[in-house]
């Protein structure tokens, strides 16, 4: 793209063959002549001899003479130029709206606008950072002088962005931080004995975790950790030995799941390891820990505490196992009033379920620790809810979704991280293989050979109804197909988000429980019950899935003694899908995934839908992650100072992070 200056010295209109009008001018100076063609022929008029324009287009040699065709065109004026000459802003345009029209209407607004936006970030910020001003950065950002100038203008948005992000999870994490809990010894007495009753040893991971946990625990501040873990990694291991600290220490522990079918799991699996492990109930020993730690000017408050809490100091010590309860809404009347009564008066150690764990009707004795299975699918308010249930209960946040550490510090950063970045030895690596959809005979033997074996299989697509538009087989035509033209012999399930959760749970243990040999779902089941027999996976569609999705999907195979595998299917050979494919065969490893398609997808896409209370970033590029750090440091120095924004210099960042986190949350 080249841009030359001249003054026209001749203009001649001509048809072409369509009969359509067009111009032809030529511009010089006393360095030559140029020839540019317009296929406009009303330009004629505005193109008029000796008047000097400037042209910015693709210069080509045609007869020996230089020329361009369409180029861009604008009076030279010796103040500024518009459209030529300089980097030109890009806009979307409705129907009718020219790109000349709205660049010359946008830089009017800019021009009268920008200087009349209020400073937000206080000046000793500005300058701790090296940011533009907010004037010159809007104005720069829509017109800029140079690269440079630009590039400085979207550090500057970008930071704004960030540092609302920051101050909103920085502040909420201080906030819940910033009042008195319960500190927990740790009894290794306890943690020795449930360590006992494992068929395996620990990994390092799972070891470093229990003791960035474990410290956190022994604070008098609530702790509120996120435990990130592949699949398979040993997740709930970690969070039973936390949630065994909490009942060692005279307190209650809470485990939510995001559905009644993995409460009932997680039930299932705790009870049977920590039954088995003796606890300590006399709470004397506890209280006198927490008046050990706490400031002695709290004495006072922490009697009326415990008091309020229902603990007295002459409990008995039976040494008994951890009692654990299941609470989940299908219930019957009859036993969950049992298990609400255990909850209030101390005889349930830990209770397992679902959202119904934070309900009204659900009181606890004494809650100490709280553990969130799959977070992302629980919101900010109802982990608060819950939260509240307790005085200040610890908090442990747990997700089977590698996330990267940029969108870490976004969406989660209120939370401290612990990662499980290993697996147990003897896991078995799923095979996977990408084929095309004239393959899939050969991956119907594949599953009929494993199915004769005594295994099971699931086929996953992407729709649950037929669609006019996308031609992909539907979940409900699949699970006809497969049943009558090729299983007839076979029994085949279909599980899929428009049944209701109690049918959801039915299909689900009916297919752990061998009464079918396929499953055809959707991403329902992308987290999900344990099935160990399963050990093929046929996702259909797989070009429209995230590559955090398909790994998610690929995890609930190989979960048993046997070879498992992926099969990928997709005719879709764009370079995106190539590589995200290919990705998926050639790495297990779920972080170098989740970094993968945070770059081809995007935040937005992270989760396969609009993650809740993502914040929309316009400007800031969660790559940058020089600019999301210097963005947190600003907010934890900020708010060190003022930790509710309450100070008269920052009166209008305070609207601005109100604002920005309002419309996010409002999104979700």
């Amino acid at each position: 793209m080249e841009t030359v200056v001249g003054e026209v010295t001749d203009v001649r209109t001509f048809s072409m063959r369509n009969g359509r009008g067009s111009v032809e001018v030529r511009i010089g100076d006393e360095s030559g002549t140029l020839k540019a063609v317009f296929w406009r022929a009303w330009l004629a008029k505005q193109l008029s001899v000796g008047r000097k324009i400037v042209l910015s287009g693709k210069v080509t040699s045609y007869q020996g003479l230089r020329q361009m065709s369409g180029p861009d065109w604008e009076p030279y004026a010796s103040d500024e130029l518009l459209h030529t000459g300089r980097l030109v802003p890009v806009h979307p345009l409705t129907k009718g709206l020219h790109d000349r029209n709205a660049r010359r209407v946008i830089k009017t607004v800019v021009d009268m606008a920008a200087g009349l936006l209020p400073e937000y970030l206080p000046t000793a910020v500005r300058e701790r950072a090296n940011l533009l001003g907010l004037t010159q950065a809007v104005a720069q950002m829509h017109f800029p002088d140079n690269k440079e100038q630009l590039e400085r203008a979207r550090t500057r948005l970008g930071f704004d962005e960030f540092l609302f992000i920051q101050l909103g999870v920085v502040q909420r994490k201080m906030l819940w931080q910033g009042e008195l809990g319960f500190s927990f010894a740790l009894n290794e007495t306890v943690h020795n004995d449930m360590l006992a009753q494992l068929p395996f040893a620990l990994t390092g991971a799972q070891g470093r975790a229990l003791g960035e946990i474990f410290a956190d625990l022994a604070r008098p501040t609530p702790m509120a950790r996120l435990l990130q873990g592949d699949v398979g990694s040993g997740k709930t291991v970690v969070a039973a030995a936390a949630l065994l600290q909490a009942v060692a220490n005279g307190f209650q522990g809470a485990l939510m799941a995001p559905t009644e079918i993995l409460a009932e799991q997680h039930y299932k699996g705790l009870k049977r390891l920590l039954s088995k492990v003796k606890v300590p109930r006399k709470s004397a020993e506890t209280s006198e820990s927490w008046r050990d730690t706490l400031a002695a000017e709290e004495a006072a408050r922490l009697a009326e505490i415990t008091r309020i809490l229902g603990m007295s100091d002459d409990d008995d010590m039976d040494g008994a196992g951890v009692r654990v309860a299941l609470l989940t809404g299908s219930l019957g009347a009859k036993e969950r009033r049992r298990v609400l009564e255990g909850i209030a008066n101390g005889e349930v150690d830990l209770v397992i379920g679902t959202h119904a764990l934070f309900t009204e009707s659900v009181v606890y004795q004494s809650l100490g620790l709280v553990c969130i299975d799959e977070q992302h699918r629980f919101g900010v308010e109802q982990r608060k809810r819950l939260k509240q249930k307790g005085f200040n209960p610890h908090m442990l946040v747990m997700t089977a979704t590698p996330i990267p550490r940029s969108l870490t510090l976004t969406i989660f950063g209120d939370l401290d991280v612990s990662i499980l970045d290993e697996l147990p030895p003897g896991r078995q690596v799923i095979r996977t293989k990408w084929i095309t959809r004239g393959e899939r005979d050969k991956s119907y033997r594949h599953v009929r050979k494993e199915i004769e074996k005594g295994r099971q299989a699931f086929v996953i697509c992407p729709l649950v109804e037929e669609s006019e538009k996308i031609d992909l087989p539907s979940a409900e035509e699949m699970q006809i197909y497969l049943q009558t033209e090729i299983f007839p012999d076979l029994k085949v399930g279909l599980i899929h988000g428009k049944l209701l959760p109690r049918d959801k749970d039915e299909v689900m243990l009916a297919f752990r429980d061998r009464q079918f040999d396929i499953l055809v779902a959707t991403a329902v089941i992308e987290v999900g019950i344990d099935v160990p027999n399963a050990t093929t996976i046929l996702i259909e569609g797989a070009e429209r899935f995230g590559l955090a999705q398909l790994h998610q999907f690929r995890g609930r195979v190989g979960r048993g003694e046997h070879q498992s595998f992926c099969i990928l299917v997709s005719d879709k050979e764009n370079e995106q899908t190539k590589q995200r494919l290919e990705a998926m065969e050639q790495t297990t490893d779920g972080f170098k995934l989740a970094e993968l398609d945070l770059q081809l997808r995007g935040p937005g896409e992270f989760f396969g839908k609009r993650q809740s209370g993502t914040p929309d970033l316009k400007v800031a590029r969660l790559a940058d992650t020089r600019l999301l750090h210097a963005a947190r440091r600003e907010a934890e120095q900020i708010l060190a100072h003022d930790a509710h924004l309450e100070q008269s210099e920052h009166t209008l960042l305070r609207e601005k992070v109100r604002a920005f986190w309002d419309k996010a949350e409002g999104a979700s």
